[in-house]
């Protein structure tokens, strides 16, 4: 049994394919080989913590990759996953229409095959260490200035497992982002992240897609 961590999978999104230079010529060859990498990788025995923004577009499509997943899934949603605390949609009315909203929304996400659904889960243990678990890192986007600060994990010296760079970096100071776009379009074993907090805070670019 192992516990993976990844994020920003983008099932649905054409236009990612351009954003991030992925090899693809279009959606549905890249939903099935994010799907086959994620098979080749996972076992049915394992645990795999997805740090948000695993579908966009038509959900119905989208959301169905999830499915042909291996493992038990949990997600920390991202700002583009329809059940994240942040999202436009739920936070409109009354409170309890919101949370009408917010349940449904909720319940497409776990429906379609995540075991959990967590916004701010609590830092876990990884090689001995600490980490908190989040979609975003402490600094940094993909989009140069840093968007949804108040939705970002506090910088309290420890680390962050995080997705949102996309391609950005792999590890920058004590943020490793678990992103596809990051790690060669596979979810990363925690053993592979002790080892990156046991080398200390450094730089390192991405690993190209495989």
């Amino acid at each position: 049994m192992t516990t993976y961590y990844t994020s920003d999978q983008h099932f649905g999104h054409l236009n990612i394919i351009r954003f991030c230079d992925r090899p693809f010529p279009g959606v549905s060859t890249m939903n099935d080989r994010l799907v086959q990498l994620w098979n080749e990788t996972v076992t049915d025995d394992d645990t795999v913590w997805v740090l948000g923004d695993v579908a966009l577009g038509a959900l119905s499509e989208s959301l169905a990759c999830i499915g042909r997943l291996a493992g038990r899934k949990i997600l920390v949603p991202g700002n583009h996953d329809r059940c994240w605390e942040g999202d436009r949609a739920l936070r409109k009315g009354d409170p309890e229409a919101r949370e009408q909203r917010r349940a449904a929304a909720r319940e497409l996400y776990l429906a379609a095959g995540f075991a959990e659904i967590h916004d701010r889960p609590r830092p876990v243990a990884v090689g001995g260490q600490r980490a908190a678990l989040s979609h975003f890192p402490f600094e940094g986007d993909s989009h140069g200035e840093d968007r949804y600060v108040e939705y970002r994990p506090v910088d309290d010296g420890g680390w962050v497992v995080h997705g949102h760079v996309h391609d950005t970096w792999r590890q920058r100071g004590r943020q490793i982002n678990v992103g596809v776009d990051a790690w060669g379009g596979r979810p990363v074993p925690a053993e592979t992240i002790a080892g990156l907090l046991a080398g200390g805070p450094r730089d390192l670019a991405p690993l190209g897609w495989t």
